[in-house]
């Protein structure tokens, strides 16, 4: 690039007072299937371990009856006077019996993921929350915002009442999305109700700090918004569900942190031992112009007369069409040859059949037996 692209950073009111370089993770390639199977992986580790009781299913005293009584030989409860004497116990296709393979808390609950695996999730997600149209496609309400990426001034970091922050939200045009999210609260339709996990909601701006002087005090009550300092970005954060486009809110010592955090395609990151940032196969994305430009098109087709034999744009089958095949092996034209030579060859030397004289009669009997 002939100039480095700048974002402008904004203050309270909304309007830019300064701008900065792009960094260079925020242009990093994104991998769509890196960072899904990261986040399902690094999900795992928050889980707690769950088992049924060892004694479900087991406790009574239920013994089989044996052959001879006209009944499957599955353990009966034993006892008279209740339904429960004389019933099927222990199987698993019986009522009150045990489950099949019981649950057991030593299940490998935790995934290990490489850690280059995880860094490279976190730089595609960076990335794609500086592209305004898969943030929106990720439902945040951005539409009012100035630009994508949105810096603010370092100012923000020393608020420390909520009231200060919905102003700047609002300064900046980026309320809306909390609204959102203040509205999307809902009832958990399920069993969650009654484990402490009763409401469900939407996420808000993810608002990413230099150094929490009372930022994270004045953001902490807002629906939906949550707070992460820039060396501890986080893929469950930056791409909730594993859907890339969460909409992130830089303070301007973060944002300019963010080439020592992660480092450029050719410098190490300072906070990341000989961490560089991965670099995209294909630098141009739109192959139909790379294929159809006339740096490739001059060489795939090379301009000439009509009449000039063009071997390299037919398109027939060398193993039918004995000219071509000959064009592309020149050496198969031997090899043809010797196979002819050969089978002449057999020909020559196989002995002649020697034919029967036919017996006078024969053609009477050719003639009576004839199909």
């Amino acid at each position: 690039m002939a100039s480095r692209p700048t974002v402008n950073v904004h203050s309270a009111a909304g309007k830019a007072s300064t701008s900065l370089p792009l960094p260079a993770v925020l242009t990093a390639p994104i991998r769509l299937d890196v960072v899904q199977q990261v986040h399902k992986s690094i999900a795992k580790n928050k889980r707690q371990a769950y088992a049924v009781s060892e004694k479900a299913g087991h406790q009574t005293s239920a013994e089989s009856w044996g052959t001879g009584r006209a009944v499957a030989r599955i353990p009966r409860v034993g006892g008279g006077g209740t339904h429960r004497s004389g019933q099927a116990a222990f199987g698993n296709m019986c009522r009150g019996g045990r489950m099949f393979a019981p649950t057991k808390t030593w299940r490998k609950w935790h995934v290990k993921v490489n850690q280059n695996q995880r860094r490279f999730a976190v730089v595609s997600a960076l990335a794609a929350s500086a592209l305004p149209s898969l943030v929106l496609a990720r439902g945040h309400r951005i539409e009012q915002i100035e630009e994508v990426p949105l810096v603010i001034e370092n100012e923000a970091e020393a608020y420390t009442k909520t009231k200060q922050a919905v102003a700047l939200l609002k300064g900046l045009h980026a309320y809306a999305d909390v609204v959102k999210v203040s509205n999307s609260r809902k009832l958990r339709a399920g069993k969650g109700k009654w484990r402490n996990r009763r409401h469900r909601q939407r996420r808000g701006p993810l608002v990413v700090y230099n150094e929490d002087n009372g930022i994270v005090k004045a953001f902490r009550n807002l629906p939906g918004v949550e707070l992460v300092n820039v060396r501890r970005l986080n893929l469950l954060q930056l791409a909730p569900g594993g859907h890339l486009g969460r909409f992130v809110i830089w303070t301007q010592g973060a944002f300019g942190l963010l080439d020592e955090v992660f480092g450029t395609f050719d410098k190490a990151s300072v906070y990341k031992k000989d961490y560089i940032l991965p670099t995209a196969k294909i630098t141009n994305p739109d192959v139909t112009r790379l294929i159809n430009s006339d740096e490739i098109q001059s060489v795939v087709r090379p301009a000439g007369p009509a009449t000039q034999k063009r071997p390299w744009t037919q398109k027939k089958n060398p193993l039918r069409n004995k000219a071509v095949l000959f064009r592309l092996n020149p050496y198969a034209k031997t090899l043809r040859r010797q196979e002819i030579l050969k089978q002449e060859r057999k020909k020559k030397a196989a002995p002649k059949k020697q034919v029967k004289p036919r017996s006078a009669g024969q053609p009477f009997l050719d003639t009576l037996f004839a199909p």
